[in-house]
Order: structure tokens, then sequence, then C-alpha cells
């Protein structure tokens, strides 16, 4: 059996790993009027959230300038300007001097990266500088109902730059590094799980994926338990209003309270397979069988665990300031229509779930436990 300690720090580390007094949402004074096109420094813009951002930014009518090493989909935005480097070298000199009304900031995983964009950047041209965050800042997942004043992961070595080790904390770190560089015209954006078309990680991906194979699926807990999920595409939509709104602050953007992993696994039936037989197993014996959280089973939590308030984040602020989602029904749909769509190499294998040995082992012991 593995030590609790270790077990207990490894659940967090995943869950960490997937997903960011509080300033008053404002306008920035001296901004161009709403509804202006804006010049906008995009940092990233080709992974799993830039690609939508750089979408919902455009549409919106606004000058897109990218920055990035030009590694993840090259192929994509070709009709905008790339300034190509590494923001970590001295490739970030190439925006020396240059002026940009607006900085979304989707790549910024430690602070010398605020800190160097900040040094070459015209501070005094910028109007908002937009940086992704994620809930991972926050310290204590046991507690329902974290708002954005919850206490912070704080680095117990401020040099470190180790972001498997530190996640959280680090983003946390850039978040202060940026309000310290352009202090009252940083918007911080602190997505939950972000899930859709795209997800490379295969978390979400796991359910509609299990349920098209079908047969007996090995499902946590109980269908009215809650979880919580931002569509990347919404997640966007937020971020392009923020930034032709003009607004500031510290906001939670994942889903409302309502969603249940039931939904989840009714919406992956229709979309996957209708014949699939949903098998919910206790928390308890799932634990009993040695069934690690978030890790053997994506976005499973024991709800009296230490991520039990996980999926109970108070969105309210992000809500008021525009955050609208999408039926989770619709991203289960666009998100199994993309793996489909996938090679038949990159399909062979999920990255996250257990195997189908293991589900079978354990569903095996929950039917002997339901017989006797």
């Amino acid at each position: 059996m593995r030590n609790q300690a270790g077990t207990t720090s490894m659940k967090r580390r995943h869950f960490i790993k997937g997903v960011g007094a509080v300033a008053a949402a404002s306008a920035v004074p001296g901004l161009a009027a709403k509804g202006e096109s804006l010049s906008i420094l995009v940092m990233g813009g080709t992974g799993f959230i830039g690609p939508p951002a750089v979408r919902a930014l455009r549409d919106a009518g606004h000058q897109l300038t990218l920055f990035n090493r030009g590694k993840t989909n090259p192929g994509l935005f070709t009709d905008l300007e790339l300034i190509k480097g590494d923001r970590l070298t001295e490739d970030i000199q190439q925006l020396r001097g240059q002026r940009w009304d607006v900085v979304v900031d989707t790549a910024a995983y430690v602070p010398r990266a605020v800190n160097t964009l900040m040094a070459q950047l015209d501070k005094d041209r910028l109007e908002q500088y937009v940086i992704v965050s994620t809930l991972s800042v926050y310290a204590n997942f046991g507690t329902p109902g974290i708002d954005e004043s919850a206490a912070k992961e704080t680095l117990a070595d401020p040099e470190s730059e180790d972001v498997n080790q530190y996640y959280g904390a680090l983003k946390f770190a850039c978040e202060e590094a940026a309000r310290a560089a352009i202090p009252g015209k940083v918007l911080t954006v602190r997505p939950g799980m972000i899930v859709g078309p795209g997800d490379r990680t295969d978390r979400f991906t796991y359910w509609p994926v299990r349920v098209a194979r079908g047969g007996r699926v090995l499902a946590p807990g109980a269908p009215a338990d809650s979880i919580q999920t931002i569509d990347c595409r919404d997640l966007a939509a937020f971020i392009s209003r923020c930034v032709g709104n003009r607004t500031l602050g510290e906001f939670n953007a994942t889903s409302d309270a309502g969603v249940t992993f039931g939904d989840v696994l009714s919406a992956c039936r229709r979309v996957a397979n209708p014949d699939a037989e949903i098998v919910w197993v206790p928390h308890d014996f799932l634990m009993e069988q040695g069934v690690n959280e978030w890790v053997d089973l994506p976005f499973w939590v024991h709800p009296e665990g230490e991520l039990g308030g996980a999926w109970t984040v108070n969105t309210q602020r992000a809500t008021a300031a525009g955050l609208r989602h999408r039926p989770i029904g619709d991203t289960v749909a666009d998100l199994y229509a993309w793996w489909l769509e996938q090679p038949e190499e990159r399909r062979a294998r999920l990255r996250a779930g257990m195997s189908a040995e293991r589900e079978a082992e354990v569903l095996a012991a929950w039917g002997r436990r339901a017989d006797g």
C-alpha cells in the first residue's frame, strides 16, 4: 500500500497541474472607447486555449500580433503577424520599443516570464494586461465555495522555477509580478478545468471515449455529484468580452454549480454509445480498492477529502462580468467529434484514466460486494 502522505501529495499535484481583499471590476481610466479596435499582443496563441482566444479577439475586430516559438500548430493564423521566439531567452528583446494597447498572456508559468516581458514594453501605452492564471493558485480545496479572496499557494523556494512541483504557487507569483509591474491595469483570469476540442491531456476525453467502448463503465460516486469545467471556447469568449469591456480584477472562470457527473455521462451516452451501462460505485469503496482520485478516474474527487471543494468554486464575479457557458452536452459532442478526427496513432492510447483491466477488477470487486 502506498504511503498515505505520498498518495495525498500526488493526488493534489496531479489536480493542481490540471487547473487559477479582491479588486473590484472597473473601467481603466484613459482607455479607448469600448468597441474600438485595439492592438493586442498575444503571448502564445497556438496551444489549447490560445486558438479560440485568438479567434474571439480577431472576430471582435482587434489587430493581433502573436509571440510564440512557432512549434505548436505552426500552420495556424498565417494571416496574423508572428514574432517568433522563446520568451525566456534573448528572443524577447524583439518586443523592445514596440507598442500595444493590450497584452493577452496565455503562456506565463514563471514570474521571470512576466518580468522580462514587462521590461520590453511601453507600459505607459499599455492599457490592460490579461494574464491567464489558474484556480490552482488556491491553497485549500477542502473548503467549499472558494472565492477570489481565498488563501493562495506560496513558493517555499522563491528562486524555484520547477513548474511540475510548484505549478499553482508559480502561477500566483506570475500574477503578483504582473500587478507589481503595471498596477491597476491587470485582469487576472483563473480558469478551472479547461475542456473541449483540442485538449491534449485526455482527462475529460477519457469519459466519452470510455463510454464509446461500451460495456459496464465504472463511474465514481453518484450521478448527483457536482463537477465544474470550462469549455475552452467559453473561456476565450470571456477573455474577449473582458478586453472589450476594459474589465480589471481577479475572476474565477469555471462553470457555475449545477452540472453533475450524471449530466456528463448521460451526454457521453447520447453522443458516443447509448448502450453503455453506467455503474455508479461509492466513493468510499473506490478508496478501499486503492483507486486514486483524479488520476485513475479523471475529474473524480472524494467530496469529504482534501479536494472536496474543487467543484464548488464561487464564480459569481465572473458571471457578473459576462462569463457564459454552453450546455455540457455540446462540449461533450464537440470534443468527441474532434477526437474522432485525430490520427489513428493518436487515438490508440489515452493519456489519462485507468486501464480496461484495472477497471474490470474494481467492477468485479464491487459486484461481489453488492451480491454479498
